[in-house]
Parts: structure tokens; sequence; C-alpha cells
């Protein structure tokens, strides 16, 4: 899988732990910055990976903030992105197998690394599950195309 993965500077070290996971699960990553610890605007970042997402450049996208909300928030912006914000493991697989999430948002100062690796491990090991969720993502698209129910 490729993964898309970036930060800002109060998400850097768990960027790097996460990097570091991925090689360990045997994932590619396309590192889009931020790559150390100067003042960066997170929508920067944030809309990069985003992007790539969208335009299917990658598999997925992995996004870290301070609380990761900044990150979501920008994310779920782009048309074609399903940005989950998760401090569980039970919300990240959720994420995948009922809302097709395509990038996961994490909070450094809310989730320590043990957990964010277990939240980054569920989330990729989930898959959509299609079905009654088909239906209701359909109905995400047709909002973001301005087609209201």
């Amino acid at each position: 899988m490729l993964i898309a993965i970036g930060c800002d500077h109060r998400g850097l070290n768990l960027k790097m732990a996460i990097m570091e996971l991925l090689s360990e699960l045997g994932h590619e990553y396309e590192d889009f910055g931020c790559y150390d610890t100067g003042s960066v605007d997170y929508p920067d970042t944030g809309g990069k990976v985003a992007q790539a997402v969208a335009r299917g450049r990658v598999d997925h996208g992995i996004l870290v903030c301070s609380t990761g909300i900044g990150m979501s928030i920008v994310a779920n912006k782009v048309p074609g992105v399903r940005a989950a914000l998760c401090h569980d493991t039970f919300s990240a697989q959720r994420s995948r197998a009922h809302n097709d999430a395509n990038v996961l948002c994490l909070g450094e100062w809310v989730v320590g690394e043990g957990l964010a690796k277990e939240i980054v491990k569920a989330y990729l090991a989930a898959e959509f599950e299609e079905g009654r969720h088909a239906r209701r993502l359909e109905k995400v698209r047709a909002l973001e195309e301005g087609k209201l129910p």
C-alpha cells in the first residue's frame, strides 16, 4: 500500500514513529512534510496529502498535528476525501469498514506513540464492508457535488 503522510510542527515526532511502523509493516509512503520543528501551517501539508489521496496518487493518507482536528478539517475540504480523526482502534477500524475513510488523522498531544501505532494498524487492516454503507457514501458524494438530499 502507498500512503501519503504529513504533519505540522506539533506532529513531527509521531509522524516519524508512524513512518517507521509503515516500513516495518511493508508499506511504502511518501512524506509530504514537515521535516523539522519550525512552525508551519497545517493547511499546507494537510492539503497536499488530501489532494494526493483524492487524485488517486496514493492509497491512503495519514495526517498528524497536535490534536488532529485541524488536519481533519483541512482534509475533509477536499472532494473525495473522507478523513477520520481517531483516538482509539475501534473508531479507526470502523472508519474504514463503515465510512470507507481514506485519510487517518491523529493528534500527537492526544494519543501516545504506542496507541497511535495500534490505531494505524487497525485502520490499515480494515476493509470497507460495502452493502448499506455504500448507499450512504453515495449520499456523501452527492453532497460534495452540491446536491442536497
